[in-house]
């Protein structure tokens, strides 16, 4: 007998409008969506100013002013301040930078707080110590466990043919436990990065029996143009799907004669490999579970990227019907402070084949070992060639900072540059549970990894964080189309923000695509855009749109015209040739995102109705000669 939430699973459309966002929550929990009265898409269009259009950068309201009609419209915000206490606490440096984090994707390992105390806590734990001798101690700033990837192999990870440390083995069973995988169902590879995980399955992944790569990505991704290069190496057969313009939803008819298979006979072999994200990282498009169904009953391996996801996403798949042959997946270090990390790929241990060809590959690029410098989890000894890169991390002081109140000034603000596609090959901030002389007095007690990171998300939970990431990033996306040129002819404006992909929409994914555009109607070039942000301390992604159908010849030349189009050069297949690149900008809401970030973004896009700003900008541009603006 299936659950409700199964068979809501099931019945999702395959446009990705109805994608369950609370699949394995009961129904009390989804007050928005249970309650008839409620009108989402009215009370984002109010949480702004009733009836508001903002033609001048000084008439939008204050952060206070603006907080309150983003409450009144959002009643069940305040119910997320345990997220606020949570940055104030243990990611105070976050406040001191006062710079606004809207570029990154992953999860988040460790806090900043945790980092920060640990060599406190050792010193304390020391001078406490009955005995008088000191237990295993850090120095301020060094690594917990660092990374190895010279010598790396997968089969000690994969399978029964290598050791792994009792250190990497619980690395790995706090990663699964957070991505809600069982250790019964599937093996994980640690890899160097995201692109290194890709990568990794496509040199493994047998295309000589199973031809097709079939991929859904509305954006350049390098992950992903690594892995076509090396799938083509081996002969496979590349195709992608297509993006309805203007809002960029699934071309589904193109997809499903991709991917089903016309032959009602059962194939002895695998069609190939599907890789699907369940939304655009740089659009926010939701993509309907549905397909992973669809692709496994017409005879695909499934790869799902869950790159794109939010904290505790996972515990919407219900993977007990959905349950892909490979996923991927990444995790950086501290947010706001620290990009570097890893990525994971999981194999499904049914996929007897795979794991066995993966485990006597001889290419073991991009995969690597954790290694604890703690004598409490010692590792096997490795070659002498072996590398290690190591890192510090550099340690501002800490204060304390009020929570974000309709009546407070103090709002919490957000932190640096987090990328998740790094090539730092070190990791820190991994502690034991209670204090280090606890855990070594305590000799009848497991010693615990405790990434604090991932366990405020588990704390929080689902509901929280999702309601939390779904009211900034509409407020948001509300915000910047009710920005608008003034123009001399009556009843007329024009948008200053062009929005690519899904408006206002209750299931639509934490991130928003954007370009701004001058009085003129000309597109201010989003390079530009994402330093004079970054010069205004708020960090923003850029990227290319690609895939994208038109429905009409004309509308597809009128648009390269006006989006100035990335021509030759940019394009690497011939069948890509009808389709055009756009330059986009993308901002990214986060577990740890808050009101004021979004409104200092909105605040900094609405300067660029002022067209003296714009053209002073753009001519100190151009004056520089070169194609980034220094800072």
């Amino acid at each position: 007998m299936q659950s409700p939430c199964i068979r809501e699973a099931s019945k999702a459309c395959l446009r990705g409008c109805c994608r369950p966002l609370f699949l394995g929550l009961p129904d009390s929990s989804l007050p928005l969506a249970s309650t008839p009265a409620y009108n989402f898409h009215g009370a984002t269009q109010t949480s702004l100013h009733p009836n508001a259009r903002f033609s001048d950068h000084e008439s939008i309201p204050s952060l206070n002013d603006a907080f309150t009609y983003f409450v009144r419209a959002y009643p069940l915000y305040p119910d997320t301040q345990q997220i606020d206490q949570i940055r104030a606490d243990e990611y105070n440096h976050l406040a001191l930078s006062k710079h606004v984090c809207l570029d990154y994707n992953g999860q988040c390992l460790f806090s900043y707080a945790q980092q920060q105390s640990f060599p406190m806590a050792t010193a304390a734990a020391y001078s406490s110590s009955p005995s008088g001798s000191p237990p295993f101690l850090h120095s301020p700033g060094s690594p917990f466990f660092n990374i190895s990837h010279r010598s790396a192999k997968p089969n000690t990870q994969v399978g029964n043919c290598g050791q792994e440390s009792e250190f990497e083995s619980r690395i790995r069973s706090r990663i699964m436990r957070f991505m809600n995988l069982s250790e019964d169902d599937y093996s994980m590879v640690f890899t160097a990065n995201q692109s290194s995980a890709f990568k990794l399955l496509a040199d493994t992944y047998p295309f000589q029996y199973n031809r097709n790569l079939v991929t859904v990505y509305d954006h350049k991704s390098e992950a992903v143009e690594l892995m076509v290069e090396s799938s083509k190496k081996k002969g496979a057969r590349i195709s992608s799907a297509e993006f309805l313009w203007p809002n960029l939803t699934l071309a589904t008819g193109k997809l499903r004669r991709l991917i089903v298979n016309k032959r009602k006979k059962k194939r002895k072999t695998k069609r190939g490999l599907f890789v699907f994200p369940l939304q655009s990282r740089l659009t926010g498009t939701p993509y309907s579970y549905q397909w992973l169904n669809i692709a496994r009953e017409n005879d695909w391996d499934v790869c799902l990227d869950t790159c794109a996801l939010g904290a505790k996403d996972m515990e919407t798949l219900g993977l007990s019907l959905f349950k892909p042959e490979f996923l991927i997946s990444s995790f950086y270090k501290i947010f706001g402070e620290n990009p570097s990390g890893f990525g994971c790929l999981f194999i499904k241990k049914s996929n007897v084949s795979f794991i066995e060809s993966l485990v006597t590959s001889p290419s073991s690029i991009g995969v690597i070992s954790l290694i604890s410098t703690s004598p409490q989890f010692p590792f096997p000894e490795e070659p002498e060639s072996t590398e290690i890169k190591t890192e510090q991390i550099s340690k501002p002081g800490l204060q304390n900072q009020n929570l974000a109140t309709p009546e407070s000034s103090n709002l919490p603000k957000i932190g640096e540059d987090a990328e998740i596609e790094e090539e730092e090959l070190s990791i820190t901030g991994i502690v034991e549970i209670g204090t280090p002389f606890e855990s070594a007095r305590s000799t009848n007690t497991e010693m615990e990894i405790n990434c604090r990171g991932l366990d405020h998300a588990d704390t929080v939970g689902l509901r929280l964080i999702s309601i939390r990431g779904r009211y900034l990033i509409n407020w948001l996306t509300n915000a910047l189309t009710n920005l608008q040129h003034p123009n001399a002819e009556e009843g007329f404006r024009q948008g200053l923000v062009r929005i690519y992909g899904p408006k206002i929409q209750i299931n639509r994914g934490p991130a928003v695509a954007f370009n701004v555009f001058d009085w003129k109607g000309e597109k201010v070039d989003p390079g530009m855009v994402q330093k004079l942000a970054d010069r205004n301390n708020i960090s923003l992604s850029n990227g290319f749109l690609k895939q994208i159908s038109f429905s009409e010849k004309n509308e597809e030349e009128f648009e390269m015209r006006k989006e100035r189009v990335v021509e030759e050069g940019e394009r690497t297949d011939r069948s890509e040739k009808r389709h055009c690149w756009i330059s986009v900008v993308s901002a990214g809401v986060g577990f740890l995102t808050n009101f004021e970030d979004v409104y200092r973004l909105w605040a900094f896009v609405s300067r660029f109705l002022d067209a003296d700003f714009v053209e002073k900008e753009r001519w100190r541009y151009m004056a520089l000669n070169q194609n980034t603006i220094e800072v």
